[in-house]
């Protein structure tokens, strides 16, 4: 069957190739060539070949063409978007000297207005005072312009209060973000822990129009705004910070492992699938053991399964459960504070050896510790 396909198709190329005389004559000397159906099928092979190799190299170059051009139009979207930036530089800097035009030379006003921008950004950065970071963040840059005229000097200072003002709005609304992804760790919602509209800054709060806040400030609107933004962020930061040290995010023990973890596991006792409640952490007998976020000690003793246990409320609906423990540090009503030891871990209760074993509650139900501790530590990171 394959002989006579191939067959067929031998007939059909030296149909469309077929042996072919070709005569030159040269110099009175007559020759011949004998064109054959192979090496017309060769030399046909050979245009096809080169073809397609064109077409190839062709493509190629199309592509990177166009590749290219896609890089240049990136490259000229950023070099347009600093272009603006440096624009809008440009244009702050000569706004100044629009000022000193239209008051007839004089500096008195332009003076005042720098004055007035340094009375709103120091009531802004004093709410700063205390928030980790930000003493290096806000630093004062000190231009040296001694030999400089006094538009020179005006200029340079207000290049650097706006400087300051793009340092405390990045500054607040990064901190925050941080604080607020930690919540999201944790399974919480930052939004209930924040309070905009608190007394936080005074009138940087309270005016929630740019334009009241302008007045108040006897500042531009513009520079008012900002203002605004960095101190909502702010008190955002400030909130989330407060909620954040309230909330058990503290390990329980200075040793990091774990013997158990959160959901279901092989109860040690059955040998059947049971849900574990909590984390256990292993250790020595007497090990210290730390309340990992302040509150009020609700309950010390006996309880079914736990040994002796300890509870503390944290508020908010929050509480945390410390059991097998050897010895009791704490009474029923004590405030405690985070780190602070309330007890010893021992193996009592349903326990097979020394480990403490840790919960927390969340409005009467049990949460994953773990994820408070991961919350905790990037909170942390983000100090």
């Amino acid at each position: 069957m394959a002989i006579a396909h191939f067959h067929r198709l031998r007939k059909t190329l030296e149909g469309l190739f077929p042996e072919r005389h070709l005569y030159v004559r040269s110099g009175g000397e007559m020759r011949g060539y004998v064109l054959s159906t192979n090496k017309q099928l060769a030399c046909a092979a050979s245009v096809g070949a080169a073809a397609l190799w064109m077409g190839v190299c062709t493509a190629a170059m199309l592509v990177n063409a166009l590749a290219v051009s896609q890089t240049d139009q990136v490259v000229l979207k950023q070099k347009a978007y600093y272009e603006r930036l440096n624009a809008d530089r440009q244009a702050r800097l000569n706004s100044a000297v629009a000022q000193l035009s239209a008051t007839s030379g004089s500096l008195d006003e332009l003076a005042l207005s720098v004055e007035k921008r340094h009375a709103a950004l120091a009531m802004l950065v004093s709410d700063f005072k205390g928030a980790p970071g930000a003493a290096q963040a806000l630093a004062v840059a000190k231009p040296t312009l001694a030999d400089a005229s006094p538009v020179e000097r005006i200029q340079a200072t207000r290049m650097d209060q706006e400087r300051l003002i793009d340092a405390a709005e990045g500054f607040a609304k990064s901190r925050a973000e941080r604080l607020r992804l930690a919540m999201r760790m944790a399974g919480l919602d930052a939004g209930s822990f924040t309070g905009r509209g608190a007394s936080l800054g005074g009138p940087l709060i309270e005016a929630k129009d740019p334009r009241a806040l302008a007045a108040v400030l006897d500042v531009d609107e513009e520079f008012a705004a900002r203002i605004h933004r960095a101190a909502s962020d702010m008190s955002d930061m400030r909130s989330l910070s407060s909620a954040a040290q309230r909330l058990p995010f503290n390990r329980p023990t200075a040793n990091p492992a774990l013997s158990s973890s959160y959901g279901v596991r092989f109860d040690p006792f059955t040998h059947r699938p049971a849900f574990h409640s909590g984390l256990d952490f292993p250790g020595a007998f007497y090990t210290p053991i730390m309340a990992t976020a302040p509150g009020v000690v609700s309950f010390t003793g006996v309880r079914s399964g736990y040994g002796n246990t300890v509870e503390i409320d944290h508020g908010g609906g929050f509480k945390t459960r410390y059991a097998h423990l050897q010895g009791v540090a704490v009474r029923v009503g004590q405030r405690v504070v985070i780190g602070q030891r309330v007890g010893a871990m021992g193996s009592t209760g349903r326990s097979t050896g020394p480990h403490l074993h840790y919960e927390v509650w969340v409005n009467g139900r049990a949460q994953n510790p773990n994820r408070f501790l991961k919350a905790g530590e990037y909170v942390q990171q983000a100090g």
